[in-house]
């Protein structure tokens, strides 16, 4: 399993136990924070610090 798609699992479950244990607008600020965290990150990197990370996962490194 890619770490991709073990993040979108973690998401997942952290969207659900939201939905069941809290109220809908706190709810809305959690999917917004797993969602914006990720994003923002991404974009807080300089242009050379972009192109290193494609160029990592093209090659596959951490598998």
């Amino acid at each position: 399993m890619s770490p991709i798609q073990k993040y979108a699992i973690g998401a997942g479950i952290a969207v659900l136990i939201s939905l069941i244990f809290l109220p809908g607008w706190v709810t809305l600020l959690v999917v917004l924070g797993v969602i914006g965290a990720p994003v923002v990150g991404y974009l807080m990197l300089d242009p050379s610090q972009r192109e290193r990370l494609k160029r990592a996962r093209r090659r596959g490194i951490g598998r």
